[in-house]
């Protein structure tokens, strides 16, 4: 798991199958989410902060968190906002890597 710092984004998502978490230190839900997704080993995860990246956000269209975005190859090819469970998180992981 990758919490984005000073990376640059668009390297990190260029190649292979990635899901973004945008997420927030004070968002409920996404603290529910954090572990759930720590759990998962099949997809690389990023880690977006809102608040430390806005304009990243704002790129993507982010106006409630958590939102996931799963990336392939640096295009979006799936968005979902909200707590998911682990099942749920790893049937849509399963489906987009068909």
């Amino acid at each position: 798991m990758i919490h984005l710092d000073k990376e640059d984004f668009n390297d990190l998502i260029k190649e292979g199958f990635h899901l973004v978490d945008f997420y927030a230190e004070w968002c409920g839900p996404c603290r529910m989410l954090a572990p759930i997704l720590e759990e998962i080993k099949d997809i690389d995860i990023i880690k977006v902060d809102v608040d430390k990246h806005p304009s990243l956000a704002q790129k993507y269209g982010v106006m409630s968190i958590p939102t996931l975005i799963f990336f392939k190859d640096g295009e979006i090819v799936s968005q979902t906002l909200g707590f998911h469970t682990k099942e749920e998180l790893d049937e849509m992981i399963k489906e987009l890597q068909k």
